[in-house]
């Protein structure tokens, strides 16, 4: 049998080594269009910057290591031109010698991933603009900063790739401005949980400008510009273009392969195209949503992996399926980490899939053990069966963690009741007796039967300020001083002196409740509840709505600049 791969990195050097790992005597050749075979796609970013120093440390395997460890024929600068499905041949260019030839296959494999979308704008193609997407991107990059030292440069787009390399760049010293079209960065978070990100990249440098559509770049008297719609040009000495990827699934159109959304190439569940003798895997596929069921593009190294593997098992023989992917990704901005997994609220909506949310405030561990630092999760559920949907977390320590345990929850169908029934380690270095995964169970189960009622940030304005409710702040007076009221009409009574005075409120009123973080609102709402008073509490508390509601800076809120834990 001889197996041909076109593409390596993750899905297609993954299925490489897994052909071999089950069949020695098959003949197996990867044709790789640029000049690695497997490389650290995900740390590119961090060479731009110097995090990490050494170029042979991007790559995970060469041509000479495959072939000495798996007997496996790689061809880089050898680009794949065209597929001839009746003849199971395929027409090759040898990049280096100009030279064509044709190579035949009994199966093949298509991992060609994803190209970086360079829009049509005027002058694109200058040589000060940028994309990140290869090694030689990378080594182009970090070669142009070595050389001509630039002090400026402007970011455009907000995902992994934009803000991974504006990082870097500030890292490298150089002044950065990242341009986004749309109202938010990360777009896999709600636009409420992006809101804590952006204050805190501006904390960091990081001059970060929402809804900038880009229309072009110019050079004018010796200056190189960006053109912002509604905007100055804004100067620079580079560009990195970062606006997303597109599946690279041109090869397998003119084969005649069924295509889905956006071009990606239609699969089944062992990575079988519409010519059962051609597989694809990694980028260009068109996914299952895992949650929803619905059709998606994600493009990731943990499932392009995953696939890889499923379509050499298929291949030799064994039932292998890819059930869907969740989407689960993390993203380190400087000290920051944002995570994500399974269904936002967009995704939720679009899928017309029934949900409601619950956002808590946890520390990393302890509070009493030193370095503990504070997490926001945003957990969505079935509000009638209380099956986790998805989760979603900004902070500083633990958030990795604690993403796992969620996303593992979501692949297991679990229900909130479960998670507060997780057995998790702890020690005071590590968390807390209740996990902020645990809470998160806690709060939902609460939410579900009955135990409290919540409102949401986006509520607060439209709670009538007739005087028919009581808009309640149990904050101590020195935080409403410092912090402020969500509202001049309402009325701070601390938590701890609310028994002794709940006979200033009126009974027949329903109250409306808020604290920092939402615990010590839960509280007040047990207590006022149990008195005959109609109460619900603000879900994230007043942390949470002065983010999405003000945008204040990182700095501006009590806490430590790096995220240290506040103990309520």
């Amino acid at each position: 049998m001889k197996v041909v791969i076109i593409g390596g990195v993750a899905g297609g050097a993954t299925a490489a080594a897994r052909l071999r790992r089950l069949d020695e005597t098959a003949e197996i050749v990867i044709l790789e269009r640029t000049g690695y075979v497997s490389y650290a796609n995900c740390g590119l970013p961090y060479y731009v910057g110097g995090v990490i120093r050494a170029q042979d440390a991007l790559t995970l395997q060469t041509p000479e290591s495959f072939r000495a460890r798996f007997n496996i024929d790689v061809r880089v600068g050898h680009q794949a031109l065209a597929i001839h499905q009746e003849s199971h041949t395929i027409t090759v260019l040898d990049l280096a010698s100009g030279t064509q030839y044709v190579e035949g296959y009994d199966k093949l494999i298509l991992s060609p991933g994803a190209r970086a979308v360079k829009p049509d704008l005027p002058g694109v193609d200058d040589c000060r603009v940028f994309t990140l997407r290869t090694v030689e991107d990378t080594l182009r990059i970090r070669s142009y900063i070595e050389s001509h030292r630039p002090r400026s440069a402007v970011v455009v787009g907000g995902g992994f790739i934009g803000l991974e390399g504006a990082e870097n760049l500030l890292h490298a010293g150089v002044a950065t401005t990242l341009l986004q079209r749309s109202g938010q960065v990360l777009p896999p978070l709600d636009w409420d949980m992006a809101q804590e990100v952006h204050s805190y990249l501006r904390g960091q440098g990081l001059d970060l400008r929402l809804n900038a559509g880009v229309q072009g770049f110019q050079e004018m008297d010796g200056q190189f510009y960006t053109l912002v719609k509604d905007s100055a040009p804004i100067p620079s000495d580079l560009v990195l273009l970062a606006i997303g990827v597109t599946p690279e699934s041109d090869l397998a159109r003119e084969a005649g392969l069924t295509l889905g959304a956006k071009g990606a190439i239609v699969v089944n569940e062992h990575m079988v195209t519409s010519d059962p003798d051609i597989y694809a895997v990694g980028d260009a596929v068109e996914l299952t949503h895992f949650v929803s069921g619905s059709k998606a593009l994600i493009a990731l190294a943990g499932p392009a992996n995953r696939q890889g593997r499923i379509a050499a098992d298929h291949i030799c023989g064994r039932e292998s399926r890819y059930a869907g992917a969740q989407g689960s990704s993390i993203i380190k901005l400087f000290h920051m980490t944002a995570a994500f997994t399974g269904l936002n609220e967009k995704a939720a909506q679009a899928a017309g899939i029934p949900y409601d949310k619950a956002v808590t405030y946890s520390a990393s561990h302890a509070t009493y053990y030193p370095g503990a630092e504070n997490m926001t999760i945003k957990t969505l559920f079935d509000p009638s069966s209380g099956r986790v949907l998805g989760a979603q977390i900004v902070g500083f320590g633990g958030v990795d963690k604690r993403i796992d345990v969620l996303a593992t929850a979501i692949r297991a169908r679990m229900t909130a009741a479960e998670l507060t029934e997780l057995d998790l380690a702890y020690a005071p270095p590590y968390s807390s007796a209740k996990d902020p995964v645990n809470m998160a169970g806690y709060v939902i189960e609460n939410l579900r039967n009955g135990a409290i009622s919540q409102f949401h940030w986006s509520d607060v304005e439209s709670i009538p300020k007739d005087g028919s409710v009581t808009l309640l702040d149990v904050r101590t007076p020195q935080e409403v001083a410092v912090q402020g009221l969500i509202r001049p009409d309402a009325v701070n009574i601390p938590v701890d002196e609310l028994r002794d005075r709940m006979g200033e409120l009126d009974p027949s009123k329903p109250v409306y409740v808020n604290c920092y973080s939402g615990l010590r609102s839960y509280l007040a709402c047990r207590m006022l509840g149990q008195r005959g008073f109609q109460c619900s509490h603000l879900s994230g508390g007043w942390r949470f709505w002065s983010y999405v509601t003000t945008n204040r800076t990182h700095e501006a809120a009590p806490t430590h600049p790096c995220g240290a834990a506040i103990e309520e």
